[in-house]
């Protein structure tokens, strides 16, 4: 499978996934929708999920960032994974929408969601960035 995304430059480019580089740099990826749940209905959802960010966790691992710099995008992802499966568990409507909506729900350009009760002003920073990156990868200008 190929994945486009679009440059810095603004044209669609075309990225083989390196199925490796990904399983190293996230080798729990298969894990996580189990990781997020309250109850096993959670895994399909959460599975989904991991489809969203799939590509963009390969785009980031094309974009040559450093090493912890693409841990902290990981673990942001974790997060905010956690996360959509608690809005999924607490609202109806939020439950019936798609993996793909469900992500652009509660993300935008400038970040979010607040996770205050988990997170430290910095790691929300953090948080924050992450967000608006996938933002910018999921809904390209």
């Amino acid at each position: 499978m190929v994945s486009r995304f679009r440059s810095d430059k603004g044209k669609a480019a075309i990225v083989a996934p390196d199925l490796d580089a990904l399983a190293r740099y996230v080798p729990d990826l298969k894990d996580w929708p189990a990781s997020w749940r309250f109850d096993n209905e959670d895994i399909p959802p959460g599975q989904a999920i991991v489809e969203v960010f799939t590509p963009f966790l390969q785009y980031l691992l094309a974009q040559g960032y450093a090493r912890k710099t693409l841990y902290r995008h990981r673990d942001n992802l974790w997060i905010l994974g956690g996360h959509l499966i608690e809005v999924r568990y607490e609202d109806k409507h939020a439950a019936a929408l798609d993996a793909n909506a469900l992500v652009l729900s509660q993300i935008h350009e400038y970040g979010d969601p607040l996770i205050t009760r988990h997170l430290s002003e910095d790691a929300q920073s953090s948080f924050d960035a992450t967000c608006k990156k996938l933002y910018r990868f999921l809904c390209p200008s």
